[in-house]
Formats: C-alpha cells, sequence, structure tokens
C-alpha cells in the first residue's frame, strides 16, 4: 500500500512520507552517531514541522539556513517540506555581507544559523528585525533544538500543493547579485524520480554522504533518490579522502565532484580492493577531465559516471548506468527531458525542457522572462555539442561563471571589491584550470601608476567581505587589460595567457 502511495504521490513531501512508512524498521540514515528508521524519520519531520510552527513560521514562509552539516539539518530540511515552508540554504562560509543580501531579498520568517554565526550576527544590520534568528549546531547544539519539541494537532490540516514551492536556492550569475531559483514539490519530486530510475537506485543501496547540504548536489541529488527508494544514506561531516576510502567498504554509491576524485587519486590507499563494494560513482557540479575519469578507472576497475546539472532544473543529462561512459561527456538527457542547441547550430548554447525545471527567479520577472525562449525551454548559459547519437558534451560556458571545487563563483563581486582599493586601477577576476578545484580564481590587476602590489595583502584584505572558497588563489600584475574595440575586457583572452598559472 505504501508503495503505491509513493509512486502515485504527487508532492515530494507525500512520497517520503509513503517511503518512509513502508521502510518502517529500517535504518535510512546515519550520521556515526546516531541512526533513524522509517517511522523515527516520520516523527523527526513532524516534530521539526512542529518546532517551526512554534516559532512563526507558516506554510509558504521563507526558512533562510546557514547551518553546519549534520543529521539535524537533514531533519529540519524535512520539517520545511512537511510544513509547506520554503527552504532557502545558504553556503557556510558565506560572511555578514552577503547574508545580508540574502536576509533582505528572500525576507525569511527564520534565519537558522550556526552557534558560533548567531553569536556574532545576532543584534547586527546583517539580520533584519522582522526575521527571527535561531541556532543549530552540529552537535545538537543551539537554540533551535533547546527547548522541547511542542505537541500540537497542528500539522493535520497543512498538506502541500504539487505547485507549492519547497526551496529557493540562490544561484551566482555573471553580472548583479545572486539570483533566487524557485523550485517547487512537484519539480524536485520529478528529478529525484528520473534519478531513482537512470541510476538504479534501490533499498539495498549505501549512499556514502561526503557532499555540504548547502549545494543542490548534497541536498537533492543525493538525498531525495535514496530516501524515496528506501536506501540508506550514511552521513560524513565533510570529504576527507583517507576517511571516504574506509567507508568505501559498507558502501554501494559514492556522489562527489571532480575535487573529490582527485584528492582520492592523490591518496595511495585507493585501489581496485578499496572500491570493491561500490557499484557506481557519480561525479558533477564541474567538468570531469578526461585524465581524471582514465586515472580512476586505471586505478579502481570503475568508470566514473558524469552528469550534468543545474540549479536550475536539477540533473537533466547522464551517463548511462549500464553500457559504456565517454570520457568529457555528460551523456543523454534524462527520459522525459528536451535537450538543443540554440538555433539549431552544431555546437551553441544548450536549451533545456523538462518537469524539474523551475518556475522562475524570486522576484525577478524580467530576468526569468529572458532565460526562457517562447516555447518554454530554459537557456542555460552553457556552450555544448550533441553529436548522432545523442550523447551532450559541455564545451565551455558563454557567461564568465568561475566553478572551483563545484561551487559557483561570479567575478564582478570579487572585481568591485578589488577596484574600490585606492592602488589599483584596473582588474579582471577569471577562472583558470587548477589541477585539485578544476578551476582557480586569479585575479589580474594594473596598479594606478607606480603603486607597489602586494597580491597577499589584497586577499587578506578580501577575507572578510567574501567566503574562502571566492577568494583569488593568486594575483598577477599586469600593465593593461586587453579590451576589444567596444571597451569589454577581453576574458577569454585572460584565460588563455593564464592557462598554466596553476
Amino acid at each position: 500500500m505504501e508503495t503505491t502511495l509513493r509512486m502515485t504521490a504527487t508532492t515530494l513531501t507525500s512520497a517520503l512520507i509513503a517511503s518512509f512508512r513502508s521502510a518502517a524498521d529500517r535504518i535510512l540514515i546515519s550520521d556515526g552517531s546516531r541512526s533513524l528508521t522509517g517511522s523515527e524519520l516520520c516523527a523527526a519531520m513532524d516534530e521539526m514541522a512542529e518546532r517551526l510552527l512554534a516559532l512563526g513560521v507558516s506554510p509558504g514562509d521563507r526558512v533562510v539556513v546557514q547551518a553546519p552539516k549534520s543529521l539535524d539539518l537533514v531533519l529540519l530540511y524535512l520539517g520545511c517540506l512537511r510544513l509547506g515552508a520554503v527552504y532557502v540554504p545558504l553556503n557556510d562560509s558565506y560572511r555578514p555581507d552577503e547574508i545580508s543580501y540574502f536576509l533582505g531579498d528572500a525576507e525569511p520568517a527564520l534565519f537558522i544559523c550556526s552557534p558560533e554565526a548567531g553569536a556574532t550576527l545576532s543584534g547586527t544590520d546583517s539580520v533584519p528585525n522582522s526575521v527571527a534568528l535561531h541556532t543549530l549546531g552540529a552537535e545538537q547544539q543551539g537554540s533551535f533544538l533547546a527547548t522541547p519539541a511542542p505537541v500540537t494537532k497542528s500539522l493535520q490540516d497543512i498538506t502541500p500543493a504539487p505547485d507549492d514551492l519547497a526551496a529557493i536556492v540562490y544561484t551566482s550569475g555573471t553580472t548583479g547579485r545572486s539570483k533566487g531559483a524557485m523550485l517547487t514539490q512537484a519539480n524536485l519530486l520529478a528529478n529525484a524520480r528520473d534519478l531513482s530510475q537512470v541510476w538504479g537506485i534501490n533499498s539495498s543501496d549505501v549512499l556514502l554522504h561526503a557532499l555540504p547540504l548547502f549545494h543542490i548536489h548534497g541536498l537533492f541529488v543525493a538525498l531525495h533518490p535514496l530516501l524515496l527508494a528506501g536506501g540508506r544514506i550514511n552521513m560524513m561531516p565533510a570529504f576527507q579522502a583517507g576517511s571516504v576510502i574506509r567507508a568505501m567498504a559498507a558502501s554501494t554509491l559514492f556522489m562527489g565532484v571532480p575535487t573529490y576524485y582527485t584528492r582520492l587519486l592523490a591518496d595511495p590507499r585507493l585501489s581496485h580492493a578499496a572500491t570493491a563494494k561500490i557499484r557506481l560513482f557519480i561525479s558533477g557540479s564541474a567538468p570531469l577531465t578526461p585524465a581524471t575519469f582514465s586515472a580512476f578507472a586505471e586505478r579502481t576497475g570503475h568508470y566514473i559516471l558524469e552528469r550534468y546539472g543545474m540549479t536550475e532544473c536539477g540533473i537533466i543529462c547522464s551517463n548511462p548506468l549500464d553500457g559504456p561512459r565517454q570520457a568529457g561527456a555528460v551523456g543523454y538527457p534524462l527520459p522525459g527531458y528536451d535537450v538543443r542547441i540554440a538555433d539549431g547550430a552544431q555546437t551553441g548554447v544548450l536549451e533545456v525542457k523538462g518537469e524539474s525545471l523551475f518556475t522562475g527567479y524570486w522576484r525577478q520577472p524580467e530576468k526569468t522572462k529572458e532565460e526562457f525562449r517562447d516555447d518554454d525551454y530554459f537557456i542555460t548559459g552553457d556552450i555544448a555539442a550533441i553529436d548522432t547519437d545523442g550523447v551532450v558534451k559541455i564545451v565551455g560556458r558563454d557567461k564568465d561563471m568561475i566553478i572551483s571545487g563545484g561551487l559557483n563563483i561570479y567575478p564582478v563581486e570579487i572585481e568591485m571589491l578589488i577596484e574600490a582599493m585606492p592602488e589599483i586601477g584596473d582588474v579582471a577576476v577569471v577562472g583558470v584550470p587548477h589541477p585539485d578545484f578544476g578551476e582557480a580564481v586569479l585575479a589580474i590587476i594594473c596598479p594606478v601608476h607606480d603603486a607597489v602590489i602586494d597580491g597577499a595583502a589584497i586577499i587578506e584584505r578580501l577575507r572578510p567581505h567574501l567566503a574562502a572558497f571566492k577568494l583569488p588563489k593568486a594575483i598577477e600584475v599586469a600593465e593593461t587589460l586587453p579590451r576589444n574595440a567596444m571597451g569589454k575586457v577581453q576574458k577569454a583572452e585572460l584565460r588563455r595567457i593564464h592557462a598554466g598559472r596553476f
């Protein structure tokens, strides 16, 4: 009965509840010290929703969360789904200036952060007076869990609908501030079901979860298919190559960004024997190099499955579960998804359509309109080629986005901060190849007159204003920047010049 309900459910919330009930006595998630069965997850989901209600959160309200990875963070997310609140995850390394923007834009009813951040942010201009602030730590500490959970029957009449927003996930652009991609209950459910099917995820799978929970990779792509299928999730607080290799003996699935795979390859303990129990390695969030693909296959006997997706639409393409996987390719569109190259060209901007496609950017209708064709295809901004067999290859980006370690970075924010420094006459920030992170942030600076540039000092001056992953890995000094006839900096030329910097 519960299996039928899970398959006919029209919202992610109802599908998860049905899955939890069908696995009432099986452990579905563990962090090494705590393990929860399906029935315990159901109860915890309701308890978190009740806590949110008690703090004044109603269905449709935004809950902005910037807290360390933990089992309770997963439960908080599930509680938001149960209540019909809108979950807004933030990278846990964002600084007060960045947090202030997100809170001002999302206008949440509640902001939950780490106890350490709460002590710093409480009472400051970064958190508007209209936003309640509570804390949640990695080990069950913080004000959010400090009081006994209320026991009411308020949830009985709350049933999220398919078109209700489930999450707003901020994604960086190359100009202006981050945009909030709005994802509905139906969007998230569709992609979760599709991924369960194409990757063959089932109740016997055990996922080794080393990804962060502020990104769709760790929060949606990793969690949803396993929870729907009744598989088990073993959570690690963070990626650490040695710990991951040791834990592989009890796992069947591993998902990571390319940086994880380069770091695993650097560990001599990685071998055929160490990875024997894993049936599938999956990579995404940034391009996986053919060299890493080949080296991993040689060391382990496993051919990494690369896939392609975006915050705005979840996973769109995947290499096949059965059959050859091409290095440098992201595979075929998922069943029910349509992809095409703009204007019918052989190589060009990839456009996509599918059930998981987001409904638009939060409070930016004009920007939303710009990103969609009249026939509802979304313009990804990624340059792709599709071969005669339908295999998609991502060959570049038409925007200047930098993806470092699987995280999106937009140069304008960094450039504005550097330009404000009195000794700087001109600056351009680009991404260049990096053996570990895929891409590294490089700032090319033209000083004013004969000013002496201290690159390390500039990076330190940026540190209070930027998350660590956005900081330049290096500063280069130049007399001028290459510009075209319209005066626009030719960043492609800068990337070419500095391609061997790291």
